[in-house]
């Protein structure tokens, strides 16, 4: 009977609750989610538990944060936490408006032009607060979308995406096909052939996302396809939605990264500012992720107070808007922080993608971003996204690394893998280096040290075994570059046979 009472109370229960949520909107079931978990479930640590999964599946930037933490001892009247900052209490704490504090929405202002080389201005009056990219996003949605309109978005793109702009508003994503030939670049003819496909399955496009720098590519869109894209919007008279959230995480020639208020500066010919809207967050550029700080600049009059409006269920707390705005309003601060931000985002990249060289792995030439796409196409089964899942359960079940298959990320294409590396320190760093070392060398004994792919050169009977794999692998997986020098050669043939 206890069992009966017990099974119809749950039942009711269920029955009782949404529909929104209930459903599986929010896309935790996916890999990408499910690599997290594995982390959480088993975090590495290396006094404490050295086989646990090291995790390179989260996009957080820890490098600069001695400099965060340096500011924050050095100014403690920026919090109101503290007895120098406690006089400020009253005015913090007693409640405000959801437009913002007007300094908050000003040093954001000066920040955002800052990190965009002062080639840009931002007017502190369209500046929406909200909880998050996450909350920024979704609030556009509501906005600008009605229950089953479409956002174009080109692939591979941010599996959060899914949750942030279709869970709760009914908003559809509908993919821009984008393919590794050319770096997955971003081209006019996949906007429309995208656009038309839609039309033809009686789908409303009202507005297309791009994310510039990309998660997951580490890449940015240059000048001419920033202005195609905003020629496209234009002659389709549907909306824009840029998200620049790692607008600050350049690190390659930092100069050559536009952002889309330039091209609206520069556009020649007619344009209507009313598409355009543009998401920012402080939880990349910062590595504030925890402080929620979001934010929707928009050149729509109308979609920035309707934005307001719907801000009150995700306002930035008022003292974290104190501190923000004491910390981006000291200009030698910022610019200290983001000349080292951007150097140790360089070696830090450099020095990874430079360890998977050694043994073979290829990777997405990127210049941007917490992260970039590592190459294992050549090592899979079969070109399937089935083969891809399996290779991601070894590498996250017996390798120990959360890294994020390229199918959670819509990829077009099976095989590749996204790698971040910001979250971490150097010893962690040469920890997952070398057991993908030892993963790789795994599975180049299993396959005689030639991968699967139908383009595999033949063995060549002619030289040792280990010798033999080892330049099959190479001339394979460095696509027919010249093979290495013989000092190079023994390095490489030292790591391959360890």
């Amino acid at each position: 009977m206890e069992i009966r009472v017990l099974f119809i109370y749950q039942s009711s229960t269920k029955i009782m609750l949404s529909k929104v949520a209930t459903n599986d909107g929010h896309a935790e079931n996916s890999a990408y989610f499910d690599g997290w978990k594995a982390f959480e479930s088993d975090p590495y640590c290396p006094a404490k538990n050295p086989r646990g999964v090291i995790q390179l599946g989260l996009a957080e930037n820890k490098l600069c944060f001695d400099l965060v933490q340096e500011w924050v001892v050095e100014n403690p009247s920026a919090s109101i936490c503290t007895p120098q900052g406690s006089q400020d209490l009253m005015e913090v704490a007693i409640f405000q408006d959801y437009h913002g504090l007007p300094h908050f929405r000003r040093a954001v202002a000066k920040f955002m032009e800052r990190v965009r080389g002062d080639r840009v201005t931002f007017d502190p009056d369209r500046i929406v607060m909200s909880g998050g990219a996450t909350g920024a996003h979704e609030t556009l949605a509501f906005c600008l979308a009605n229950p089953g309109d479409a956002f174009l978005v080109p692939t591979p793109y941010y599996p959060g995406f899914d949750r942030d702009l279709k869970w709760r508003t009914g908003a559809q994503l509908y993919p821009v096909m984008c393919e590794s030939s050319n770096g997955f670049m971003l081209t006019r003819a996949s906007l429309e052939s995208a656009y038309a496909k839609a039309e033809e399955q009686g789908i409303r496009v009202k507005g297309l996302l791009i994310n510039n720098p990309s998660n997951p590519l580490g890449t940015f869109l240059d000048r001419d396809t920033l202005r195609d894209v905003v020629s496209f919007i234009n002659d389709k008279n549907i909306h824009l939605i840029c998200d620049e959230i790692y607008a600050g995480t350049v690190f390659t020639e930092p100069d050559e990264y536009v952002s889309i208020p330039e091209i609206i500066e520069e556009y020649i010919g007619p344009i209507n500012l009313d598409l355009i809207h543009i998401v920012y967050s402080l939880s990349k550029d910062l590595g504030f992720p925890g402080f929620r700080v979001g934010i929707i600049y928009s050149y729509n009059d109308r979609v920035v107070n309707n934005a307001r409006k719907m801000s009150s269920f995700g306002l930035v707390s008022t003292q974290t808007q104190h501190l923000v705005a004491s910390m981006l309003s000291d200009e030698v601060f910022v610019e200290r922080l983001l000349r080292a931000s951007s150097e140790r985002l360089r070696r830090r990249h450099n020095a990874f993608t430079s360890g998977l060289e050694q043994v073979g792995i290829s990777t997405l030439k990127s210049n941007a971003g917490l992260f970039f796409l590592m190459d294992l196409r050549g090592l899979l089964k079969e070109p399937t996204f089935e083969a891809e899942l399996e290779m991601w359960r070894v590498i996250i079940k017996d390798v120990k690394l959360n890294v994020s298959n390229g199918g959670s990320f819509h990829c077009s294409e099976p095989g590749w893998f996204r790698v971040c590396f910001a979250n971490m320190d150097d010893e962690t760093m040469a920890v997952a280096l070398k057991r993908i070392r030892e993963f790789v060398n795994q599975i180049m004994m299993r396959n005689g040290g030639v991968n699967n792919s139908e383009t595999s050169p033949p063995k060549k009977k002619c030289r040792g075994t280990a010798e033999r794999s080892l330049i099959e692998y190479i001339q394979q997986r460095i696509k027919k570059r010249p093979l290495p020098s013989p000092m190079q050669f023994e390095r490489l043939l030292k790591l391959n046979t360890e």
